[in-house]
């Protein structure tokens, strides 16, 4: 079969590897659909410490069963899913207090265990044993059940952020996350949600589907003051950073209302993993500042739902498809901001 295979940073692949089969406690699968996302982009420049190559890359994964090892209950060949990226042990401190997006032991799909980049591929023991291999509703495509996964990732973060009712909301970063940060915010009842991009090009591409009550143009405007003048000088309720900039995690502390909340949802640069911010502002604002982990087995089932309701449409944010020989291209289509979702079609 073929794959996309990371040997090295700026050494990737797309070559033949031996077709796998399902062991005990394993479900082989037929990726229909894995789509990309900046961390392949960041793992094809640079690798990653828990990657030792070769590796199939790849973690948003939907396709369907053609295999089902010995000792696996509930699955049958043709069932459609979708499985969770982040895998958490299920028997830590922290998971058995349900916090599996913090689980210290977790490990990952393209990184610990082969990705979906790849016509084949086998769903781990360690993904079914916590109730990570999810059906994929009528109705929803393998392409939208791909997405799944970094919805999952933003309805964690807005679930810490606690994202609802009446909220002003700004999403600061329109690539795909950030897209689907707007579009969640509205099904949880925010009453407005702007987004905020220093890229006037793709501000436009992500506006033109998300629609966000206003779009500001951080390389034409100062965002805060934007900001604040549509609010009328109050601050927003919640704003989420999903982009990977210092200043705009300075820039949200700086826009948020009285008892605002604050998602740090892109984590920094490890070479420049800090940020100047006013502790007074966070003092007598009584301001809240969350991180977010990736997501949990129930996070990516919720978002499945979430996308077969139609309350997060997600179909018209995947703007380029491809075949699997295509991918290392996806790659870089990801990197200059070309799209908002690819998805490669193995």
């Amino acid at each position: 079969m073929k794959v996309v295979r990371f040997h090295a940073p700026g050494d990737v692949r797309f070559e033949d590897a031996p077709e796998p089969g399902a062991g005990p406690g394993e479900v082989k699968i037929r990726v229909r659909n894995c789509s990309t996302c900046g961390t392949d982009v960041k793992i094809s420049r640079f690798g990653h410490h828990h990657i030792h190559p070769p590796r199939v890359m790849g973690h948003e994964i939907a396709g369907e069963i053609v295999e089902v090892g010995d000792g696996v209950d509930g699955w049958s060949e043709g069932d459609r899913v979708q499985v969770i990226a982040a895998i958490p042990c299920g028997e830590c401190a922290e998971c058995r207090r349900g916090r599996m997006t913090i689980c210290p032991d977790q490990v990952s799909m393209g990184y610990h265990f082969e990705g979906g980049f790849a016509q084949y591929m086998v769903v781990p023991r360690e993904v079914l044993r916590v109730g990570g291999l999810n059906r994929v509703p009528a109705g929803v495509s393998f392409a939208e059940a791909s997405v799944a996964e970094p919805l999952a990732c933003a309805l964690n973060a807005q679930n810490l952020a606690r994202v609802g009712v009446g909220d002003d909301v700004v999403v600061i970063g329109s690539g795909p996350i950030g897209c689907l940060h707007v579009r969640l915010a509205r099904a949880r009842g925010a009453a407005r949600v702007f987004l905020v991009e220093l890229s006037r090009r793709r501000l436009d591409m992500a506006a033109e589907p998300v629609k966000p009550d206003a779009a500001i143009c951080a390389g034409e405007t100062g965002p805060v003051e934007e900001i604040l003048r549509l609010t009328g000088g109050r601050g927003a309720d919640v704003i989420i950073t999903a982009a990977a900039s210092g200043r705009a995690q300075e820039q949200a502390i700086r826009m948020a209302a009285r008892q605002g909340r604050i998602s740090f949802f892109g984590g920094l640069p490890k070479d420049q993993p800090t940020i100047t911010c006013d502790s007074n502002l966070i003092h007598y604002r009584e301001l809240t500042i969350v991180g977010a982990n990736g997501s949990s087995p129930a996070h990516n089932a919720e978002a499945l739902d979430l996308v077969a309701s139609g309350a997060v449409p997600v179909a018209d944010l995947i703007t380029h498809r491809l075949p699997l020989e295509s991918a290392i291209d996806a790659f870089g289509i990801v990197a200059r901001g070309e799209a908002i979702k690819v998805t490669i079609e193995p």
